[in-house]
């Protein structure tokens, strides 16, 4: 007899909350750029702490709510913060920037595009956000995160500049992804990168990482509707957003854009001097007569990778010269002369969390880190085609599971602690996405349905009629959804709350279903979480 497969969506909760030799020359930054008088002796917790404290430090924050009526100032004080850590605008222009900005896929299209130049041998850097469980995962080398040990090194030098520095500034201390910015910067100078990968973090114009004065060549992924608080409430406006990374006579690449925000990008370009093309359909690059073959998976990710193909080319003709068919380049320091299919970059591109899939026995995890209305269509279609490889019921939902972005009951990760939310405010976030689900699927909502933990929130809500529960904690959802049929999540040291045992009754299906697929979705934050759990060696 077939067994109904179980599956879960869980939505987003928390909002709009994240010496070697010198082969080319790149890292030519002065040697002070990161010396500091006093250097701390301590651990990668430590400095994981000290960062955090940039989340809710006073002085930053009234700066960044100063900032927000004159946007022109953010830049003024990135330029400020980083001269105080030791460098200028200049020194980054030798770090032979690709700078990619978009409302959804930036991240998947610096993926692609560094993993191309990997290929043919570049040294590459890249600079990401969010972390999924580390925060070291947002300054990569060679495709890596760096080391703890190389993290500590440079955020203590990076750290003791700026506070030392501080009290001729009004104590003030750069924000949290400032100060991440920086960091990246002084490491990518110091271990002597042959190219940066930048992704953008909010918007472009006013985007911290727009200190950057030479990029060697521009990238905007697809635009959507986010941050609108920040960047506007129109795609009109928020292309005005992105369009302003453009640099005179720096050549720029969009993905293709709905009318009115392509026209908007357009204009940009020509206001700032800079020739902007859009990108070809993936289908109209060919391999041997084949279409390509990528290693994201997901239909969205064909514009993502055509973007990477494009940035990567213009970034190798600038470095050496091509052909029509393939580019081939001269490593420094040999004298073969090698070449490389840039095609074979987009096949070999990892980027965790993001229409990622893991198998571990009868229950599969699909992740996919979209929290826009755009991105939740895209992860859509991408879980449809999945599942429909692993079995061929029809595509339901048995349960639907919500639970903050908490990866588990008491917190073990510094690296995943967000301070400017409040435990309340997110489950009370939890228990509003419930009742959304329960109203667009025709559900009955009654205000004061619930399991409460006692002299606290609800636990676990819902009704007997209904298929929604919510949970304190992202351990306690895997839990109950997998009924023990994973043993990775039972590994020592996991706390999770306890489950009331009406709640344990709702999980039979659960405990007799042959296969459990399950999907998780709504934010990276939450996947991150989860990633934590399912391969414990990313919090190693």
């Amino acid at each position: 007899t077939m067994v109904r497969p179980s599956r879960l969506w869980e939505r987003r909760v928390l909002g709009a909350l994240f010496p070697r030799q010198n082969r080319s020359g790149v890292g030519a930054a002065r040697s002070s750029s990161t010396r500091a008088a006093r250097l701390p002796r301590m651990e990668y917790q430590d400095a994981v702490c000290a960062l955090n404290t940039l989340q809710t430090n006073a002085s930053a924050l009234e700066q960044v709510r100063r900032e927000r009526g004159n946007p022109q100032l953010q830049l003024q004080a990135m330029k400020a913060f980083l001269q105080r850590s030791g460098l200028e605008v200049e020194d980054l222009d030798c770090l032979n920037i690709i700078h990619v900005t978009g409302t959804k896929g930036k991240g998947s299209t610096c993926a692609f595009t560094e993993q191309i130049l990997r290929n043919y041998g570049f040294r590459t850097g890249f600079y990401s956000s969010p972390h999924l469980v580390q925060v070291r995962e947002r300054i990569r080398i060679n495709g890596q995160p760096i080391s703890k040990e190389l993290f500590t090194k440079y955020f203590w030098q990076v750290y003791g500049r700026l506070d030392e520095t501080k009290d001729a500034h009004g104590g003030t201390m750069p924000a949290y992804f400032r100060f991440l910015t920086i960091l990246a910067f002084h490491v990518f100078l110091q271990e002597k990168v042959d190219l940066a990968v930048i992704e953008v973090g909010i918007g472009g114009a006013y985007d911290c990482t727009n200190i950057i004065r030479k990029p060697w060549v521009c990238g905007v992924s697809s635009l959507g509707i986010d941050h609108t608080s920040i960047l506007g409430d129109t795609m009109e406006k928020i292309a005005w957003q992105k369009g302003g990374i453009f640099k005179p006579g720096v050549p720029a690449f969009t993905v293709k854009q709905p009318e009115g925000p392509m026209a908007v990008l357009m204009e940009r370009a020509r206001e700032i001097g800079c020739p902007l093309s859009v990108c070809p359909d993936l289908e109209e690059y060919q391999v041997e007569a084949h279409p390509l073959h990528l290693g994201l998976a997901g239909q969205h990710q064909h514009s993502n990778a055509s973007l990477a193909l494009q940035l990567s080319q213009s970034w190798l003709q600038r470095r050496f010269y091509s052909d029509n068919k393939k580019l081939r380049c001269t490593l420094l320091g040999s004298d073969d002369l090698v070449s490389c299919d840039p095609h074979s970059g987009v096949k070999d591109t990892e980027w965790p969390g993001r229409t990622q899939t893991l198998f571990h026995g009868p229950i599969t995890y699909y992740l996919d880190g979209a929290h826009t209305t755009r991105s939740m269509l895209a992860c859509v279609r991408w879980f449809r085609e999945a599942a429909a490889q692993q079995e061929h019921a029809p595509c339901y939902f048995d349960f639907a599971v919500f639970c903050p972005n908490i990866t588990e009951a008491m917190a073990s990760s510094t690296d995943q602690q967000n301070f400017n939310v409040t435990l309340e405010g997110v489950l009370t976030r939890c228990l509003d996405n419930q009742n959304s689900w329960k109203n667009l699927t025709g559900q009955e909502v009654e205000p004061s349905s619930g399991l409460l933990i006692p002299g606290s929130l609800p636990l676990v809500a819902g009704q007997r009629r209904t298929e929604t529960l919510v949970f304190p904690c992202i351990l306690s959802a895997l839990r109950w959804i997998t009924q023990g049929r994973d043993p990775v999540l039972d590994g020592p040291g996991q706390s999770s709350a306890p489950i009331p045992a009406s709640v344990v009754a709702k999980a039979e299906p659960l405990r007799e279903a042959a296969a459990i697929h399950v999907l998780i979705t709504g934010s990276l934050h939450l996947v991150g979480g989860v990633l934590k759990h399912l391969e414990p060696s990313t919090a190693a």
